[in-house]
């Protein structure tokens, strides 16, 4: 529900979800002769970082955070930075899912951000999911990550790279059904 205060604003529909990039990694298909078995790093600690992501397609921007922990503190963090890339004088829609700490009652939801849950058990309604699959199999599978401080820097990187597309950031996340007339 848009507040009374954001009515007449113009709106913007974002998205946002959290992934866990870390050093136990994720392995992804690549190119290989048929019959070989090409090899791929496979790291057996366990280090990892929160990427929390949000991504506005109709604007084609987005706003992130990395965070060592994923909670209601680290999703306030997230909210202010995505507060600051909305458009001047907007209203943004933030469609999130159902995480424990997405619950209204423990976030501090800036003016210029109204939340809309997702219905349980649809993560396939959410298009940042499409963004970590992108992530991965471009940026972040089938490494090595050697300090957590690699792990920041890779999911900064990553990000970074993507968002400097913002053409490809808009084709992976658009949804026909998202869309403001």
């Amino acid at each position: 529900m848009i507040p009374p205060a954001a009515r007449g604003k113009p709106i913007e529909i974002w998205f946002q979800d959290e992934a866990r990039i870390g050093q136990k990694g994720t392995l992804t298909r690549i190119w290989a002769r048929r019959g070989s078995r090409p090899p791929a790093p496979r790291d057996q600690r366990y280090d990892w970082a929160y990427l929390f992501g949000a991504v506005c397609p109709a604007r084609r921007t987005a706003a992130a955070v990395v965070l060592p922990t994923a909670n209601a503190e680290a999703m306030n963090h997230h909210l202010q930075a995505i507060s600051a890339t909305v458009a001047a004088g907007a209203h943004a829609v933030l469609v999130i899912d159902g995480a424990g700490y997405h619950q209204p009652s423990a976030l501090k939801c800036p003016a210029n951000i109204s939340l809309l849950a997702l219905p349980p058990y649809s993560p396939q309604l959410n298009p940042v999911e499409n963004v970590w699959e992108y992530l991965r199999q471009n940026f972040l599978a089938n490494r090595i990550f050697d300090t957590y401080d690699d792990i920041l820097d890779a999911c900064c990187a990553a990000w970074n790279a993507l968002t400097a597309l913002p053409e490809r950031l808009a084709s992976i996340t658009q949804r026909q059904w998202a869309v403001i007339a």
